[in-house]
């Protein structure tokens, strides 16, 4: 009998023990690494993609409930460094009853929103029509889905937010223009000057979002642009995409520490599980730990013998769980189970690794105290153990 048969052979002696173990080490990585894409996902700095990088947001310098003057976009416009501009108002009407509402409606400049969100893709047809018609609007291709709307369907918003009520009819579909693009396909866009006329002119915006050249001329154009409406009655905060995002994170309180608490409870409950059926496991050969130490076996080969069956057993819910969640959730279409609500969940490798990680360290910890003893127990005192 070779080393990894006889490891093999001791970790499955109690077979149910083991797949109860492997379960719930898996189950809890899972949700450990799960965590953890959450958390990246909230809290990463770096952009999306390199367009994201290029995008910047000029809101109210107070808050997203003040509104700025329309006449803004002109000096923005102007300013070195900005390719594209264009007014970006959150509409936050009502489609049928709010139950139904779960979506985004943005009111937005037709001829310029295109060249900010070039990761959005329309057909050059729908788009002109888009251009052409005031009423008009683009709707994202999975929202079109879920809604069983079609081109040329009329939709109505109820005055939520602003107190208007929106009629549009749907004249495009946008959809994302490669696979790999974060792009939301569960929004709409409804033309500004429309929403203008509506409102009656008052020439009110919710936010200017703009398209830099480069990414070195980001901090300069951020600069002219707050520095060009310092000491006016509405006074601009001009950042990029990503921070603007994490805006609304910072909204949520600590979100690093609420998640950490967490994923630390569930690491130690973890550690609990896999020492516990170490020990048990341990305990249950004594004498057979006896026997390897008289025929030779020294407390290092012992403690690598026991060291191995952990590992095997915490590795193995390691993939379970990590890899496992990944492939599962790449595997199903969110967008349908969520009703809407989910877009997307990327798991990113780095998630993964840190639990295939954390289920290495759990084999390794697991096994200390077990081997120790196994080690410090002489050759008569295991042979006594199950007389």
């Amino acid at each position: 009998m070779t080393i990894p048969t006889f490891i093999l052979r001791n970790a499955l002696r109690n077979k149910r023990r083991l797949i109860l173990t492997v379960l719930s080490v898996s189950v809890s990585l899972a949700l450990f690494t799960l965590l953890q894409a959450a958390l990246h996902l909230l809290t990463r700095e770096k952009p999306m993609n390199e367009e994201s990088a290029l995008r910047l947001v000029t809101r109210h310098k107070v808050s997203l409930a003040n509104v700025l003057p329309e006449k803004y976009i002109h000096r923005i416009e102007r300013t070195p460094g900005v390719r594209a501009v264009s007014r970006f108002t959150f509409l936050g009407g009502i489609y049928k009853d709010e139950s139904q509402t779960r979506f985004a409606q943005f009111v937005v400049d037709a001829d310029r929103i295109f060249e900010i969100f070039t990761e959005i893709k329309v057909d050059a047809q729908q788009q002109q029509l888009f251009q052409k018609e005031k009423t008009a609007c683009i709707v994202g291709t999975k929202l079109l889905e879920r809604n069983g709307w079609k081109l040329g369907d009329k939709i109505t918003f109820k005055q939520g937010l602003w107190p208007v009520n929106v009629e549009v009819l749907i004249r495009g579909a946008y959809t994302r223009a490669s696979p790999d693009e974060p792009v939301d396909e569960n929004m709409v866009f409804v033309r500004h000057d429309y929403f203008d006329d509506l409102l009656g002119k008052l020439g009110l915006v919710g936010t200017f979002w703009i398209r830099a050249e480069s990414q070195e001329a980001i901090p300069q154009v951020i600069q002219q642009i707050d520095s060009a409406f310092a000491n006016t009655s509405a006074e601009t905060k001009t950042e990029t995409e990503r921070a603007f995002q994490l805006g609304f994170v910072s909204m949520m309180g600590d979100v690093k520490t609420f998640f950490g608490s967490i994923c630390a409870v569930i690491v130690f409950t973890m550690l609990l599980v896999t020492a516990s059926t170490m020990a048990m496991a341990i305990r249950e050969r004594s004498r057979e730990v006896a026997i390897l130490k008289a025929l030779g076996f020294n407390g290092t080969q012992v403690f690598g013998l026991i060291l191995a069956e952990s590992l095997a057993l915490s590795l193995c819910g390691g993939v379970f769980g990590s890899l496992g969640i990944k492939v599962l959730l790449e595997s199903l279409d969110l967008y349908k189970l969520s009703d809407g609500n989910i877009q997307m969940f990327p798991v990113p490798w780095q998630a993964v690794s840190l639990g295939l990680l954390v289920a290495f360290a759990l084999g390794v910890l697991s096994s200390i105290v077990p081997a120790w003893t196994s080690i410090k127990t002489t050759v008569v005192e295991g042979l006594k153990t199950l007389d």
